[in-house]
């Protein structure tokens, strides 16, 4: 098994698991490779690390003489708080799953939409849609609160 760090055009990272190296130049080459987020079809390998099974370097160390144990050196965990992206692209991906769960996509009448509510014209619910930045920042002018959000159509299928 393979594991790639991949990015689409956009930067957008994520990771590939494949068969072999032939395997991931087969799907990119049939155009089957797809950005998570932003469902780009223009893929591209990043660099990454060797994965190395160091588990024996996490054991314990011995304690020295007079019964202390030897003190980690300064930095000795690089990746201790540095959040794992694993779990930082779950959680983004279950915040977005809530967003559009709990929310109604009034698309292209956003901006119509968001002044009706705000105006008592409509009842008051959550939307989401697509706006231009100006009508976003007219709708700001206005005392209208929106928030840009990339929510990827993949959304709209079972996402694994």
């Amino acid at each position: 098994m393979k594991v790639f760090n991949l990015a689409c055009e956009h930067d957008h990272p994520f990771e590939g698991w494949f068969g072999s190296a032939d395997d991931y130049d087969s799907q990119l080459a049939r155009g089957l490779l797809e950005c998570p987020v932003c469902a780009s079809r223009s893929i591209r390998k990043m660099l990454s690390a060797p994965r190395l099974n160091l588990s024996h370097a996490l054991e314990p160390t011995a304690p020295q003489s007079g019964g202390q144990h030897k003190a980690p050196a300064s930095g000795a965990s690089p990746t201790a708080h540095t959040p794992d992206p694993r779990a930082v692209q779950a959680l983004l991906l279950q915040m977005t799953r809530a967003i559009v769960a709990n929310t109604e996509d009034v698309g292209n009448r956003f901006a119509e939409e968001a002044r009706r509510i705000h105006y008592k014209e409509a009842p008051e619910r959550g939307i989401r849609g697509q706006a231009s930045a100006q009508d976003a920042r007219e709708l700001a002018d206005e005392g209208i609160e929106v928030m840009a959000l990339a929510l990827p159509d993949l959304l709209k299928e079972p996402v694994q």
